[in-house]
């Protein structure tokens, strides 16, 4: 089925790029009555990287991991408890380089909605779904500056229902959203707003 067929395209270890740690992230579609979802989660905030800020669950590729599909999907299992079964994998979307040096490649699936979650708060504050026709609407994100210890650069923000999704995620979801035909742009905010 579609999961062999994905694994065969990535069955071999993530190539080392100077710098860069491979990893992975389980972009998750949870079908609702009311419409898809995405699963998404708030890093603990006593983490020393990212904390709070919320992503995808995913992480670090490891030497016992087949490939990038077993990392999304062992990190998912290991921050969330989501189990392994209960995910669909549809394929991959190309990677994404991080200002925190990971070359991320977000692994799209498709989640059984019958499901309980046991987030570790070792890593997770939080799990929650946002709306996938919010999350992949290019038009409903702003562009803003980001001011990261010697460097400046514009990242992807979008507010919705009490979260501040941005950064790696934004970006990740808006390139699914121009994969899906998505034309909209999101809201350029200039140096001061």
């Amino acid at each position: 089925g579609v999961r062999r067929r994905v694994r065969r395209v990535v069955a071999h270890a993530p190539s080392a790029l100077p710098a860069h740690r491979a990893a992975a992230v389980l972009v998750g579609f949870v079908p609702r009555r009311d419409g898809a979802t995405i699963l998404l989660t708030r890093r603990a905030a006593h983490l020393p990287a990212h904390p709070g800020q919320i992503c995808f669950p995913g992480g670090a590729w490891e030497a016992h991991d087949a490939d990038l599909i077993a990392t999304a999907l062992r990190e998912s299992h290991e921050e969330i408890g989501l189990p392994p079964q209960r995910v669909e994998v549809l394929g991959l979307l190309g990677e994404y380089h991080t200002v925190s040096r990971f070359r991320v490649t977000p692994v799209v699936g498709l989640v059984q909605p019958e499901f309980d979650l046991f987030p570790d708060p070792a890593e997770v504050d939080e799990v929650f779904e946002l709306p996938a026709s919010v999350l992949l609407d290019p038009a409903r994100y702003e562009r803003r500056w980001v001011e990261r210890p010697g460097m400046r650069i514009k990242s992807h923000f979008l507010e919705h229902a009490g979260h501040l999704v941005w950064g790696a995620p934004a970006a990740m979801l808006i390139g699914r959203a121009r994969l899906l035909g998505a034309t909209d742009e999101p809201v350029e905010r200039g140096p001061f707003g």
